[in-house]
């Protein structure tokens, strides 16, 4: 076999998943080969023109924090930023921005081909080469074979892709681009077990042909927030959104059809996520409700396209002009790119360790979409986690495994290795066991060191997060002043807060329900020349202090369970007293400690005691 050239690591896909695996392996100094489908598909944004979201946001911000790319391009490319659950506790709130797409994909293509040590090529990957267990290279469709260390498979949606309307389907990847239709037969013949599941995406619209009047403003916040703690310019919001919602007509012409729609008539076979459904299903499922909401979101300043947020479909083309008409401020209103679904292959994603890799073939990698996610954040997320981890394999340094507790990115890869997913997983505040730890405002605190130590964070970044870190000490000793009972009951009286008798401190103040640090702020004229970012954390640790120092204490006494590790050759078949479901996902599953043991849905605690029992007996433990 002749390699035309050799390289540490080769990254398949320039998606999300790509474009951060290949940044960091770079940046790590691993000469890298990114191999795509189409460079206009380097971080494209294929469905919502929208960065962050409900758990999305600290994503972005954990991606930031550990030194990625996402969080910087988000911030190049903003059009509208606002926190999500502002109204709400801290644990849920999420940053989510409108960016413009076509800029998000320029400048991250921009920041991809300026990077050392990485090498890019248009092409098409149809077999991943393995010798005795272990990855050797990739062969292209051309022909051409380039050999690796390490491989990162980051292809997305667009294994044997399928775009379905209505009656019409083309095995296409999103947008027309040209789909991946060999790699899977080469997955299943080194022994991986695939997934068929499915997405859509709504209409495109053209905005001349709106009449917004018949929409809500929708604005951005005016709060300063950015997604990277590098950008310390004060946020612009350039656009502006607008809701609307569905109504009873338009729901009719849905009836009407939904003979014709492919989700009922069986022409769609993926399996499709619960928590996004169509439009279509909507109507159907929840027969009861009057109507649906709607957001129109631009997808750039250098188009009129707008995103109709809401309401994804794969309805015929002629039924989709319908019942969008049926929208008021849709009278008129002209369809620039049909919606659709979209079928795709991906795998098993129990088959992968903690860190990513293959738990059968050495030096082979899973990131993004492949493992049965959804969401560019997610895709981003375990881009980085990839690469870096396939960098350390080179190197012989023992993989970084986020824990629950660490980081949402730990939440998300321990969920993807430990339970079946059996549609497309996606990332939601709920799947926390301790959100108020992974806050929003925290992600630097939580992941910046651990960064540094990896070797992607750069002086910069560093020197930004030390800067941070230093105005955090000055605020906490500003705040053990003390005012007398003269100088704060009047700021009481304002704020409906019981006087007090004796003195009290800034800090002992922000406990009050009815009182914040930007209220002491302003009426005392103190915490001068502290940035609100840094405010607004000092705040919700205050307020929430009891709250995190329980969450705190409930992590460091399951920590005990992860100490636990269990052998990788362990057969669970043989353990006397396992349930057979236990034994059988264990032995599927095979956890790497016993704390990720005990989340295997169908391991009861009676099986993590016989399991205890064994390794004692055994001089395991």
């Amino acid at each position: 076999m002749k390699f035309v050239d050799k390289y540490d690591t080769i990254v398949i896909g320039s998606g999300h998943a790509g474009s951060e695996a290949c940044l960091a392996l770079a940046r790590l100094n691993c000469k890298v080969l990114m191999i795509t489908l189409n460079l206009d598909s380097i971080a494209f944004l294929a469905c919502n023109p929208s960065i962050g979201g409900t758990a999305k946001g600290q994503l972005a911000g954990e991606i930031d924090a550990l030194g990625g790319e996402m969080a910087i391009n988000a911030d190049k490319s903003l059009l509208q930023l606002r926190m999500l659950n502002s109204g709400k506790g801290p644990a849920v709130q999420s940053l989510r921005a409108q960016v413009d797409k076509n800029v998000y994909h320029t400048e991250m293509k921009k920041t991809l081909e300026h990077q050392a040590n990485l090498d890019i090529l248009q092409g098409e990957v149809s077999e991943i080469l393995v010798e005795e267990g272990k990855v050797i290279g990739i062969k292209t469709l051309a022909g051409e074979c380039f050999e690796a260390q390490a491989v990162v498979v980051c292809t997305g949606v667009y294994l044997n892709a399928k775009v379905i309307i209505g009656d019409y389907f083309k095995f296409t990847g999103p947008n027309g681009f040209e789909p991946a239709n060999y790699l899977t037969n080469s997955l299943m013949r080194l022994g991986f077990k695939m997934l068929r599941f499915k997405t859509g995406t709504p209409a495109r619209v053209d905005a001349k042909s709106i009449d917004y009047t018949k929409f809500e403003i929708q604005n951005g916040d005016d709060l300063g927030h950015n997604f990277s703690i590098l950008n310390k310019k004060k946020t612009k919001n350039k656009k502006v959104c607008y809701l609307g919602y569905t109504n009873e007509k338009m729901h009719e012409v849905i009836r009407k059809n939904i003979s014709r729609a492919p989700l009922y008539s069986g022409k769609v076979k993926g399996i499709g996520p619960r928590y996004c459904p169509s439009i279509e299903d909507k109507v159907m499922r929840f027969a009861d409700k009057e109507r649906h909401q709607l957001f129109l979101e631009p997808e750039s300043s250098s188009t009129d396209e707008v995103y109709v947020q809401g309401i994804s479909s794969s309805m015929p083309v002629d039924v989709q002009r319908e019942m969008y008409r049926c929208i008021p401020g849709f009278e008129n209103v002209k369809i620039m790119r049909f919606a659709y679904a979209i079928e795709y292959d991906c795998i098993d994603a129990t088959q992968l360790k903690p860190s990513l890799e293959s738990k059968n073939i050495k030096g082979l990698f899973f990131a993004g979409q492949i493992n049965g996610t959804s969401g560019y954040e997610e895709a981003a997320a375990q881009g980085l986690m990839a690469g870096i981890n396939s960098a350390r394999k080179i190197k012989g340094l023992d993989p970084i495994i986020l824990g629950r507790e660490q980081a949402y990115i730990g939440v998300l890869i321990d969920d993807l290795v430990t339970k079946d997913i059996v549609e497309p997983y996606r990332m939601m505040t709920s799947r926390a066991e301790y959100r108020l730890i992974l806050r929003q405002d925290n992600c630097d605190m939580r992941l910046t060191n651990l960064g540094r130590e990896i070797g992607l964070v750069d002086n910069k970044r560093y020197k930004a997060f030390k800067n941070k870190l230093k105005q955090i000490e000055n605020v906490n000793k500003e705040l053990d002043t003390r005012f007398s009972p003269k100088q704060v009951n009047e700021f009481f009286k304002l704020h409906n807060e019981s006087l007090v008798v004796n003195g009290i401190s800034l800090r002992e103040m922000i406990k009050r329900n009815n009182i914040n640090i930007f209220d002491i702020k302003n009426y005392f004229n103190v915490l001068n020349n502290i940035s609100d970012e840094v405010l607004r954390y000092i705040n919700t640790e205050i307020k929430y202090e009891g709250y995190i120092k329980r969450e705190n204490e409930i992590i460091e006494k399951l920590k005990k369970f992860d100490s636990v590790e269990l052998p990788e050759n362990l057969d669970y078949s043989v353990l006397k007293g396992l349930r057979l479901e236990a034994r059988q996902k264990l032995n599927k599953i095979r956890p790497h400690n016993i704390g990720q043991a005990k989340r295997i849905d169908g391991v009861s605690p009676a099986d993590i005691n016989v399991i205890m029992v064994y390794l004692k007996l055994n001089g395991e433990i």
